[in-house]
């Protein structure tokens, strides 16, 4: 059931969406040189690599140096900071759901690197398709600003961030119901919208900063 509707509202949101893709891929071939679409292998179900597709938002090649986006980024071109900051970049993941590699909510999909590094963690997590949004994504989607005031982003990412992000995709796959997506979903829509704040609650920032600079 879960498979069905995720492919029906991708479907239904590529044809709605199909004048912004495009003003977007547009966009794209202006601003710089390089593809319109960045792909990435993330580990899905059943630790099955897979591409994900994204809006390219970094210069050609600049993901080689580092895969985490800190702070801001010089990478990043100028069409691209739009990008990722309105979430648009993600939308091409709606073909990710239709070739049936996402749903649309799920535990965000991560590199095989670090899936390795929590493989254990993972054998339960992977039990479910990622998703384009959940918990994590929620609470984290400010995640380049918190990098950026770390003072080793890549390894309090893997001692702070990445555990928690893990605990809160175990979370989700406890509670997950078809209302409990819906919930997720507009939450995710909100916040996309401003019409709630586009970062995690200071105390939460806060907790993670001081335990990274410790």
């Amino acid at each position: 059931m879960k498979h069905i509707f995720d492919f029906l509202v991708a479907a239904a949101g590529l044809i709605v969406l199909w004048p912004l893709l495009l003003l977007v891929a547009i966009l794209i071939k202006f601003d710089s040189r390089g593809p319109i679409l960045f792909r990435q292998q993330r580990i899905g179900k059943a630790f099955r690599p897979f591409f994900i597709y994204k809006f390219r938002t970094m210069r050609v090649g600049a993901h080689k140096a580092s895969s985490l986006t800190i702070g801001a980024d010089p990478r990043i071109t100028r069409i691209g900071k739009h990008l990722r900051a309105s979430k648009i970049d993600e939308l091409p993941q709606l073909f990710n759901v239709l070739k049936g590699d996402m749903s649309l909510v799920g535990p965000r999909p991560e590199l095989p690197r670090y899936v390795e590094l929590f493989r254990r963690d993972y054998e339960k997590i992977l039990t479910m398709r990622p998703g384009l949004t959940d918990l994590a994504s929620l609470k984290y989607s400010d995640e380049a600003s918190i990098l950026g005031k770390l003072q080793n982003p890549e390894k309090d990412y893997v001692a702070r961030l990445l555990p928690d992000k893990i605990r809160l995709a175990k979370e989700y796959i406890d509670r997950s119901s078809f209302m409990f997506d819906a919930k997720l979903i507009v939450e995710t829509i909100l916040k996309i919208f401003g019409w709630r704040q586009i970062q995690s609650t200071k105390s939460e920032i806060r907790k993670i900063l001081d335990k990274g600079n410790a």
